[in-house]
């Protein structure tokens, strides 16, 4: 079996990717997806002046600000239906899971299997209706207090421009809720994350026009700027290998005899990734310090002296942006690593099916060992996610690079890019089953 496995591995290749007209299917459609999804990042919402609108982001560039423009592929600074992006939806996928661990109502429905799990997806969208309201609304107010060098920001101030602005921003926020649930069911890879990653790889060549043009003018030493380079593969590198490390529990199976046959006494291994969260902690503490950082940043100018304080206070490379921002990584890290490994119920269904750990009792004992396990490599993995985090902005902050070059970004397209080139590959080795399976039903009628 094995043999076959590398073999089916080994045939990978451009021939099996030809042969396979579903996958082909499947990754056209993702394209296009992503192609409808960079057109809307083109498209302004009405009323306001583009011109005056980039000079304001001009004189805020640096800041937080450029964060959140970067995971929206630039649609923020170009104020357009797509400048929320989807991130209101992952607050309110935080809130729903956070309500789902300490509300037994909601506890109850996920337990309740597909049916549990449509009716909190309903929740979720009606809080990320809500969620977009809000910040739709506190973006168009602050818009009308933007003045540029040649005069304000939105044409007609008023409430017709505030209401205007908000459906036009909750209508693009939903639309992308529902584009990334298609591609997600009938494309390749996770929907939401494969948007992030497209905004994210769509400020990429900009970002390196933008790093030479510094050294070319010699704001940066062209020396620094190869070590800069030299450093983003070697984040890339060190991501890949945390990311594919995991830790091996070993589970035994006893034999057991029916009839005149022994069945079973294999052993097995249970693989507990170093980052069992993935990229999720980074995107869910960015959703969460993005948003108010960037509605106090757009208010700041016509608001009170405090809100101008805060915003100074949490910009970029400053220790309470950094304290805070990894902060919110490490508890997410531990968070959603509860979330999606229970060792309880891993140790219970162990049990039913006659699996033990060598040396631990099975049930209670094993969960607790695998909780021991677990703690102990989601402390490494959530000080690898900080580590990631906050050294680049440290430096992207000190030497005021372009931000593509920040370890969030960086986590985002190395660990989308793994996970859908997985897929792929899945989609590839199911397409080759398929063909031996018809191949041997055919020999069969022979």
């Amino acid at each position: 079996m094995a043999s076959a496995a590398e073999q089916l591995a080994a045939n990978l290749n451009f021939g099996a990717f030809a042969k396979a007209t579903e996958l082909k299917k499947r990754l056209w459609f993702t394209l296009g997806a992503l192609i409808v999804y960079r057109l809307g990042t083109y498209i302004p919402i009405p009323g306001i002046d583009p011109v005056i609108l980039q000079d304001v982001f001009r004189q805020q560039a640096g800041g937080i600000l450029d964060m959140f423009n970067l995971f929206s592929g630039g649609a923020l600074s170009r104020m357009t239906i797509f400048a929320l992006n989807i991130m209101p939806y992952i607050s309110a996928a935080i809130i729903m899971q956070l309500m789902t661990a300490v509300s037994p109502t909601l506890n109850q429905l996920k337990k309740e299997g597909e049916q549990g799990r449509k009716k909190i997806n309903q929740y979720t969208r009606y809080g990320t209706v809500l969620i977009a309201s809000m910040q739709a609304y506190g973006i168009s107010v602050g818009l009308e207090s933007m003045q540029g060098s040649q005069g304000s920001a939105v044409i007609d101030p008023g409430m017709f421009f505030r209401f205007t602005a908000v459906v036009t921003l909750v209508g693009g926020t939903i639309f992308l809720m529902w584009l990334g649930e298609q591609i997600t069911a009938r494309g390749v890879g996770n929907g939401i994350s494969l948007i992030i990653f497209a905004g994210i790889v769509a400020e990429l060549p900009s970002a390196l026009a933008g790093t030479l043009e510094l050294g070319r003018t010699g704001a940066l030493n062209p020396l620094f700027i190869m070590g800069l380079l030299v450093m983003a593969v070697a984040v890339i590198m060190f991501i890949v290998f945390i990311e594919r490390a995991q830790r091996r529990i070993i589970i035994q199976y006893p034999k057991r005899q029916m009839g005149n046959r022994m069945f079973g006494g294999e052993s097995s291994h249970l693989p507990l990734k170093l980052n069992t969260s993935g990229v999720i902690p980074m995107i869910f503490a960015s959703s969460l310090l993005l948003m108010p950082i960037t509605l106090a940043q757009f208010s700041a100018a016509g608001g009170p002296e405090w809100l101008t304080i805060v915003t100074s206070l949490l910009g970029r490379g400053q220790p309470a942006y950094l304290i805070i921002y990894g902060s919110l990584i490490a508890f997410f890290a531990f968070f959603y690593t509860a979330v999606v490994f229970n060792p309880q119920e891993t140790a219970d269904n162990l049990k039913k099916y006659g699996g033990f750990v060598p040396g631990i009792r099975p049930g209670k004992n094993t969960g607790d060992y695998l909780d021991y396990v677990l703690t102990r490599l989601t402390v490494v993995g959530a000080a690898y996610l900080v580590a990631v985090g906050i050294l680049p902005e440290i430096l992207i902050a000190e030497a005021g690079v372009p931000f593509f070059f920040g370890g969030t970004s960086l986590l985002i397209v190395v660990t989308v890019t793994m996970d859908t080139v997985a897929q792929v590959q899945s989609h590839l080795l199911a397409h080759q089953y398929e063909g031996l399976i018809k191949k041997s039903r055919l020999r069969g009628r022979r």
